[in-house]
Parts: C-alpha cells; sequence; structure tokens
C-alpha cells in the first residue's frame, strides 16, 4: 500500500488543524481542509532518527554543526543548484519569526514595505506589528492565471520602498515564478536599492513541470541584496519541530540578523527540530517525489470533479504548493454567507480568502495534503452542498 493513502488519526494530538476546528469554524462537525500542514506522516528516516534520538533520553543544548549545514547546503545544491557557503546561514523556529527579523533588520519605523496581494496573511502582520507601512502590487488575475503587473511594480518602488517581501513559489494562488519574471523582480530592485526578503518555504513543493529558482541565485549582484527564507517544515511536514534558516551572502546585512536573533534569545533550534532537518534532507528525497505526484494527482481530481459537477467553482490550477485557490464568485455570495455555506451545509473547512487581502475576496483556499479518502469526502461535501443550495 502507497505510504499516502492511510493517514494517522490526528485527533486528540493537539494539532491546530483538527482539534481547534471548534474554536475556529464554531463548529465540531466540520473535515478539516484549512492551516497549511499534511496529514501524512515525515519520512521513516526522519521519525527513526527522533526515536532513536529520544532513546538517548538527554535533551540539553543543541548545537547546529557542520554536519547540520552541510546537509542545508547539500540539499540546496541538488534541488536547486544553488552553491552556498555554510557561514551564510542562520537559523530561526520558523520562517515567519524570520520574516519579523528581517523586516526589523532593514528597516525602520513607518518605511514602506511591498507585498504581492492576495498574499500570506502573516505579511501583513510582520509589517503592521513594526509600525511599517505595507505598500500593495496586487497580482494580475487572466483567466485562471495569475501574473506580475510590472508597470505598477516599479511604480510602487517609486514611491521609496525600503523592503519587497516575495512569496515563491506563491501562497496562495499558487504560482512558482518563472527566471524572467524574478529577473524582471530582481533589475527592479537593484534599480532601486530594495532589499527582498523572500519567502521560500514551498521551494521544494514544485508541480509537474515547473521549476523553482531561489531569486538570490540569479546574479552575485542579486545574492547580495536578498534574505531568503526556507525550511523543511512545508516539504516533509516538521512544522510543529520549529527548525528553519535564513540564507544571508551579504555579511552586513546577515550581522543585522544575527543580533536581532541573539538578542532576541534566539540562539539555537531546538534538538528534535535539529535532528529532523538533518535526517529530511539526508534521506527525504525519494519521499518528497512520491509526494509530489501524488499533490499532482489530487490537484487534478478536484479540478475535474469540480468542473462536470459545479462550474460554479473555479480552481486556479496551482504550479507549487499543495494549496489550492479557488474561485467562489459563481455562488453569487458575500464572503460571510460563502463561509458559513462551507462550514454549515458543505460541512468543509477551508481558509477565507478575505484573510489574504480583500482581493481573495468570494475565493477559498482548500489543503489537499491528505489522503484520497478525505479528500473524497471533503470534495463529495461540496459538491452535494452546491448541487442543493
Amino acid at each position: 500500500m502507497n505510504q499516502f493513502e492511510l493517514v494517522p488519526d490526528r485527533k486528540n494530538t493537539r494539532s491546530v488543524k483538527w482539534d481547534a476546528i471548534k474554536d475556529v469554524f464554531d463548529s465540531n462537525d466540520v473535515l478539516p481542509m484549512w492551516v497549511a500542514d499534511m496529514d501524512f506522516k515525515a519520512p521513516k528516516a526522519v521519525n527513526e532518527a527522533l526515536i532513536n534520538r529520544a532513546k538517548h533520553g538527554v535533551y540539553g543544548y543543541t548545537i547546529v554543526d557542520e554536519e547540520v549545514k552541510q546537509s542545508i547546503t547539500k540539499w540546496l545544491h541538488n534541488q536547486f543548484n544553488w552553491e552556498i557557503e555554510k557561514d551564510w546561514l542562520s537559523f530561526s523556529p520558523g520562517v515567519v519569526t524570520s520574516l519579523h527579523i528581517a523586516v526589523q533588520a532593514f528597516t525602520e519605523p513607518h518605511d514602506k514595505i511591498l507585498i504581492q496581494t492576495p498574499v500570506y496573511p502573516p505579511f501583513y502582520q510582520v509589517i503592521e506589528t513594526h509600525n511599517r507601512q505595507i505598500v500593495k502590487n496586487p497580482l494580475l488575475r487572466q483567466d485562471d492565471y495569475y501574473t506580475i503587473d510590472f508597470v505598477d511594480f516599479e511604480e510602487k518602488l517609486k514611491q521609496g520602498v525600503k523592503v519587497f517581501i516575495l512569496c515563491s513559489p506563491h501562497n496562495p494562488v499558487g504560482r512558482v515564478w518563472t527566471k524572467s519574471e524574478l529577473q524582471k523582480i530582481a533589475d527592479l530592485c537593484i534599480a532601486y536599492n530594495v532589499i527582498i526578503i523572500s519567502d521560500e518555504i514551498h521551494a521544494d513543493l514544485v508541480l509537474n513541470d515547473h521549476t523553482h529558482i531561489p531569486i538570490a541565485n540569479l546574479s552575485k549582484e542579486m545574492a547580495l541584496k536578498t534574505v531568503t527564507c526556507m525550511a523543511p517544515s512545508k516539504t516533509f511536514n516538521l512544522a510543529g519541530l520549529q527548525a528553519s534558516y535564513i540564507v544571508t551572502k551579504n555579511p552586513d546585512m546577515r550581522k543585522k540578523i544575527d543580533q536581532l536573533l541573539d538578542g532576541q534569545g534566539l540562539t539555537s533550534l531546538n534538538t528534535m527540530g535539529t535532528t529532523a532537518l538533518h535526517a529530511a534532507y539526508q534521506y527525504g528525497e525519494d519521499w518528497l517525489k512520491e509526494l509530489l505526484n501524488l499533490l499532482s494527482d489530487h490537484q487534478q481530481y478536484v479540478m475535474k470533479m469540480f468542473a462536470e459537477n459545479i462550474p460554479e467553482l473555479r480552481v486556479i490550477p496551482a504550479e507549487g504548493t499543495y494549496l489550492l485557490w479557488i474561485d467562489c464568485s459563481g455562488l453569487g455570495m458575500k464572503n460571510e454567507e460563502l463561509q458559513k455555506f462551507l462550514i454549515h451545509k458543505a460541512r468543509v473547512g477551508l481558509n477565507e480568502g478575505r484573510s489574504y487581502g480583500e482581493e481573495g475576496n468570494q475565493f477559498m483556499r482548500m489543503n489537499i495534503a491528505t489522503s484520497k479518502q478525505i479528500l473524497e469526502e471533503g470534495v463529495r461535501r461540496i459538491i452535494k452542498a452546491v448541487k442543493q443550495r
């Protein structure tokens, strides 16, 4: 049997996805297909490494040693042909933490920070929390495909933007940016002296024939203006172990990041997070290949079922991530009505599109990283509810 066909029961494991549904959806009778973690077990080698570490029984302060750093540099080389030096690495509990650190490191209160909307909600939070100013470069939707409005992008940079936070691959619209698109971004940010903070947490989760390119790997000049935030957490379902890293070639920029990490007491990863990161990057490649095939099949299933049964819902094809961006405007419902309909009629818990910005009005985000059985049940519930409305 395929290792992804049966998933463990996650209830009563303090799972945000499964055990917080009453708080999130005000209902216990909801199939959760929302927050971005997977229902799959981590690779066998990761679990074995954690079990062996637990058998040791001592959990004192743990270093990120040369072996762990080397597993990261090797992974980035093998996956993206990106040659980095181990000294470029800094470590934090998660990519959102890294975004907070980078925003503080390279901007001052009231500085302008550019984001491309609709986008992952913490992008708004890391700007507003530190009293910076949000500047939006809304993505352009052409049929079921999103592109960058480069005319608007340059106009916004001209307004004195200090930092651009790139989401690559993009959450929630699922775009994997092409080399041409990334090069245009790079050229404009260099021209207007704008630092790029690049959230590339979904870098490994690229579907079909698409290719992820780290924007820092475009050129030496771009590498010196980019802070790249990455982690194995989305790739191997390790979010709860809190282990991520930041790649910064520019030594002056890296010094600012490390000073802030140190100043906030974030000087090391936890023992199990370090163990899992190392094992995943050493032994997880085959598991990942199998996962990507499954995610591609799951996406095709959802798109086919909705197109044939409820064309009112349009799925935006995802080039990366395990998250589907679904246009529900064909139902003719306002945001609150749409959310209540999916919770109480379809009994499915999805992420509200409006939480990603006003461009997400009448959209929902669906997590398809689950068993085929759960996926089919969620799709069946939505189709039935739409047909009976």
